[in-house]
């Protein structure tokens, strides 16, 4: 009885050892994987205060949190599973939504640097108006708008991780993703509940009596004063990062696909710079692939911008 129950106990503890080191393994995918989406999340970062911006104090939080709960839907309920189902009856089909999901981080950086263009040579830009500014009281409408702008974060971030794990088993391959979902959904919206509270705070430190501190009242002016650079320094990284890491889904995609042409000029100037060492090879990487990206998304926004031109000219003649 003694030897059984201690080959039971010894049994338990192998499965113990084990479930710990398959979760150490998931935890360690979870954490490359997610680094791959690192552009779309500091984009998402960039983006997602903008929400509530005009609303009172006191709803910042509580609509933060409801945004962070459409979140993990799209991620989790929405885009998960059909990452899933077409990693699995079509994994030949991932490179082109991955690159269809790069072209869109292409164009959307693309545009922000153009708008920007436009706005310091003094033309009217058209970037996005944060929701609150169409009306703060509406908050129903306020997280909608949210949440659908997420979804389409949330679908590059899961289809970028998914092809990171292809390799993996099923089961395995789905459980990194919702871990990589939660890790990313609670980290980006954790950092948009303190920005969007920060100025606040800054407020109240720098706003106290003549018994607070004068080292304390100038944080607090700091704080309030340093929030729209911080949000602005923040934007135009993830405008950076949005060019670079579509411009490099873009390149290895179409060598994947057999057009090896651009992949290889890039590949061929990163071994030209060899001697310079791997982080110089590392910046020629970046910006060959950045340049690509802003190349393409200008291109795309052309396009785009053409399309709406003739459909509104269209719609205006029927009118």
């Amino acid at each position: 009885m003694a030897g059984g129950l201690f080959a039971l106990l010894d049994d338990v503890a192998l499965i113990a050892r084990k479930a710990a080191v398959a979760t150490r393994d998931v935890a360690g995918s979870a954490a490359s994987t997610s680094s791959k989406a690192a552009a779309v999340v500091v984009d998402d970062a960039a983006v997602a205060p903008g929400f509530v911006e005009g609303v009172t104090p006191a709803r910042e939080l509580p609509i933060v949190w409801k945004i962070t709960k459409g979140s993990l839907v799209n991620k989790i309920v929405i885009v998960l599973p059909v990452a899933l189902l077409l990693s699995w009856l079509a994994p030949w089909a991932l490179t082109p939504v991955l690159m269809v999901g790069g072209t869109y981080l292409c164009f959307e950086g693309a545009e922000k640097i153009w708008h920007a263009v436009a706005a310091r040579r003094g033309g009217r830009s058209t970037g996005d108006t944060p929701v609150a500014d169409k009306g703060p009281d509406d908050e129903k409408s306020l997280v909608k708008a949210a949440v659908l702008t997420d979804l389409i974060l949330s679908a590059e971030i899961m289809v970028i991780s998914l092809n990171e794990v292809t390799d993996k088993p099923f089961l395995e391959r789905a459980v990194i993703l919702v871990v990589v979902a939660l890790m990313i959904t609670v980290g980006v919206y954790g950092v948009v509940g303190m920005l969007v509270k920060m100025d606040d705070v800054g407020l109240r430190l720098a706003s106290g009596g003549p018994d607070r501190p004068g080292a304390v009242r100038w944080l607090g002016r700091t704080m309030v004063s340093a929030m729209p650079k911080v949000l602005a320094a923040l934007s135009v990284v993830g405008t950076a990062a949005m060019l670079w890491v579509g411009g490099h889904i873009l390149l290895k995609g179409t060598d994947d696909l057999g057009w090896h042409g651009p992949f290889s000029v890039v590949h061929h100037i990163e071994d030209a710079a060899e001697p310079a060492g791997a982080a110089v090879q590392w910046l020629i990487e970046t910006g060959c692939s950045a340049v690509t990206g802003f190349l393409v998304g200008s291109v795309v926004m052309v396009v785009v911008t053409s399309v709406g031109r003739v459909v509104r000219h269209r719609s205006g003649h029927a009118g």
